[in-house]
């Protein structure tokens, strides 16, 4: 059931303020209205094939070459996408004093063009790529622009745009040529915690500090369907804090919860930070 979106606005408002140090949790549905699309569906069932893992990327040279290809189709997405209305709702609210920290399982690092900046890219990010022998590291438009050279049969190609700057693209990828270290021939791979990987644990515990400072859980367009994720929200649950979410499906969450709206992120976020704006004033 989905909530009316003045409902949402004036319920979550008042969550607000009555837990003005908010541990906020973000996931994909913040940036879908910045055209990056999503993996799961309202029900938090994949849409889509899952995405690369870990171990096959760096096992598989084929796997690596269809990864590559698609990306320089695909990658357009993110490259181009701009901050959306929920991204600058979320940094208005960390401007106004209510955000302790912002972890984000996103890789666009929209939540810091947009102003935030008490963040946690729990996933890494996706615009810087690093070699995994020797930890040489080049941005990704750079590595982009040299495969494309490299390859202009598939630079030329078009496709749909897919979730974290893949592309639907089915062909033979066997004669792509995948860029290496420049210093030592290993394998470059965007700084992003795949499936199969391990967020750092520097990482980790900056993030569970965050939530020891807290008074409140903020889940926002996410399903927390993964766990590195929804671990916060199971400790903040052991802890004591109530833990909301606002989103337009369930969560693996659901029954943590102690506030949940099921509504449209956007326009929700922006009039729910307007009322607090009118209240400060008044």
């Amino acid at each position: 059931m989905t909530d009316s979106i003045a409902q949402a606005v004036e319920a979550l408002a008042e969550f607000i303020e009555r837990h003005p140090k908010l541990w906020v949790i973000t996931g994909a549905g913040v940036s879908t209205d910045s055209g990056i699309p999503d993996y799961r569906d309202a029900d938090g069932q994949w849409k889509r094939p899952p995405p690369v893992q870990h171990g096959d990327f760096m096992a598989s040279l084929a796997v690596r070459q269809r990864y590559w290809a698609r990306a320089l189709i695909g990658f357009k997405a993110m490259r181009e996408a701009q901050v959306s209305g929920a991204h600058k709702a979320l940094a208005a609210l960390e401007t106004m004093g209510y955000v302790e920290l912002l972890v984000t399982q996103n890789v666009d690092r929209l939540h810091q063009r947009a102003g935030s900046s008490k963040v946690i890219d729990l996933h890494g990010r996706a615009d810087v790529v690093a070699c995994m022998t020797c930890g040489y590291q080049l941005m990704r438009h750079a590595m982009h622009s040299e495969m494309a050279r490299m390859n202009p049969r598939f630079a030329a190609l078009d496709a749909r745009h897919a979730p974290d700057g893949d592309a639907d693209l089915d062909t033979d990828f066997s004669t792509f040529k995948v860029l290496d270290c420049p210093r030592c021939q290993g394998i470059l791979k965007p700084q992003v915690v795949y499936y199969g990987d391990v967020v750092p644990p520097a990482r980790r515990l900056a993030a569970q500090a965050g939530l020891h400072n807290a008074d409140a859980v903020l889940a926002v367009g996410t399903s927390l369907m993964v766990y590195s994720g929804y671990r916060f929200c199971r400790d903040a649950h052991a802890m004591g804090l109530p833990v909301a979410s606002l989103s337009l499906g369930v969560t693996r969450a659901d029954a943590l919860l102690t506030h949940q709206w099921r509504a449209p992120l956007t326009p929700v976020l922006e009039h729910a930070v307007g009322c607090l704006q009118q209240r400060l004033l008044d």
